[in-house]
Formats: structure tokens, sequence, C-alpha cells
């Protein structure tokens, strides 16, 4: 398979190319508006034929961006863009829109496997720092028909008290416990089909559910394709396996949910590890094991 092209626009993106394709443009330091907590994303994303399997700014939730590391409940600050949910008032505008905002330089690599890595400082609207954190991002070809993006970050809290990372659900909201690494789908793909082990059905039947690994199988305008993006949880994440936020009926979303109705709290000083793989493929439900079968080797083995 031909090596993967790495294009960097200084201070502002990556774009990681396969052949004519480019399979991602990763936004380290984007011009989002402060409402919207700003935040690196991925997008557009596209299979390896081609097709965007993204939505950026969606007019329903204009914070959603393709794929983005977004935390809504960090103590009471919003590192996911928009409304707080308040319980007993539903979602407030709070002046607590806080931003990730890259540091430094940017470490880049080409070749059979492609990475992006860096830090960034997580910034309150008041102005304070809470967490430093270090982000790499890779990609690779697992098949004709599909590539990999792995996520690896550790947020190291550099305040002196604990830092509680929850949900809505944590807050008293029902069934609502996104946060973390969240994928928004094209519109297209409404009211796809979900796939997990032994499970195929829509967000309202898996949502809140724990599993490994979840996929979404969405259908694109203009063509007769399907793609499959499945996220794959490492086994030492806190609280794996996850449970999933996931919708379909509304617009396609995939979740895996450390914080869904269980905080992780972070001592000061000390760091939280995250780790995912996400496999982006041109087919469908019946290409989901074998894809996380394959991504399942790309996460081991854990280095510390």
């Amino acid at each position: 398979m031909s090596a993967l092209r790495v294009t960097h626009e200084s201070g502002s993106a990556v774009s990681v190319r396969d052949g004519d394709v480019d399979l991602f443009t990763y936004v380290y330091a984007p011009t989002t508006v402060a409402l919207e907590s700003p935040k690196p994303y991925l997008h557009p994303i596209r299979t390896r034929a081609g097709h965007v399997v993204s939505l950026f700014r969606p007019h329903d939730h204009v914070w959603h961006k393709g794929i983005a590391w977004a935390l809504p409940v960090v103590n009471d600050e919003n590192f996911w863009g928009g409304p707080t949910y308040v319980h007993g008032q539903f979602y407030v505008q709070l002046p607590n829109n806080g931003v990730q905002q890259h540091e430094g330089e940017i470490e880049l690599e080409s070749g059979a496997r492609a990475a992006v890595s860096h830090a960034l400082r997580w910034i309150t609207e008041s102005g304070d720092d809470i967490f430093a954190e270090q982000r790499e991002l890779s990609a690779e070809i697992v098949s004709e028909d599909a590539w990999a993006l792995t996520f690896d970050t550790r947020l190291t809290n550099v305040t002196a008290a604990p830092i509680a990372i929850g949900s809505p659900t944590t807050r008293g909201r029902d069934n609502a416990g996104y946060g973390g690494l969240f994928w928004r789908g094209p519109r297209s793909f409404t009211n796809g089909t979900l796939v997990a082990p032994g499970v195929s059905g829509a967000g309202d039947e898996v949502r809140g559910a724990r599993f490994e690994w979840m996929g979404y199988v969405g259908h694109h305008d203009d063509s007769d394709a399907t793609s499959l993006v499945l996220m794959l949880d490492d086994a030492t994440n806190p609280h794996h396996p996850p449970q999933w936020f996931a919708r379909s009926a509304e617009f396609a979303a995939l979740n895996p949910a450390p914080f869904f109705s269980e905080e992780v709290v972070v001592a000061p000083g000390e760091t939280v590890r995250f780790r995912y793989a996400v496999g982006i493929g041109d087919g469908g439900a019946d290409a989901a094991e074998p894809l996380a079968d394959a991504l399942r080797g790309i996460l081991q083995p854990v280095v510390v």
C-alpha cells in the first residue's frame, strides 16, 4: 500500500492524504467563536473511496465539529460548546465556555503510519488554566476498503483542586451522558443503523448500553455508496467498556462516553489517559466485526 502524505498549513491545520484522497483534515487552531468552546476537530473525514463521513457546524448543534474531543461538564466549565445543562432549568447559556488552545510546535510523521502530536492548554472562559494536554492522532491503512484513526490524549490537572469530568446525566438529565470523543455524521446518514457486538438497531435502542465497540452504517446522497464509521474503546480507559451515546433518528452521532453516568475525578497533578481507534470503511454492517478486530490490533500494546 502507498505511503500516507502529510500536508501542514502552518499555524492552522494538518491533512493526511492517501493517493488522491485526503482522508482527513485536523484543524488544531480553529477560528471558532467563544460560544462554541473552540477545540481542535477533524473535518472533512473521507473513506478511501473519497466519501465524506463527517459534518461540520450543523445548524441544529453548531458546536458539533466532525470528530472532536469535547467535554460538556468539567466541574462547572463547558468545553463542549453552547448552553450548559442545569437541573430544573434545562439548558442555560452560562459564561463558562472554555477553549482547548494549541501550544508550541506540531510534530508530524509520514509514511505507512501518519501521525500528528501536539500540546494544548484548557482555559476557562474566566481565563484559568485547568488541564495541560498531550495529544497524538495517527492514521494507517488497514485494508483496501478501510483505514484507521487513533486518538490518544493525556490530561493533567494543573490546578490545586480535584476536577470532576461528567455529563448532563451526572447532573440529572436522564440518558444524556454525552462527552468525550464525539462523531457527527452527514445529514444523509440520518436513520442509519447502529451495530455493536450482537446488536443492530437505532440510537434509542442502544443509547446507554455498554460495549467495547460500536459502529454506524450510513448511506450517501448522489451515489449508491454505504459507509461504516466504527469506534473502539481501549481496555485501559476509565469505565471500560463505556456506555455509548448514540443517535440515529434525529441525526447521526456516535460517542463512547466514559462519563455517561459516573464522573471521572482527576486529582491535582494527576494525569488521566484515554485511547480510541476509529475505523472508516467503504461497506456496511458485515464489515464491522473484521474492522473492530483490526482496530483492536492497532491499539495493542499500550505504551505507558
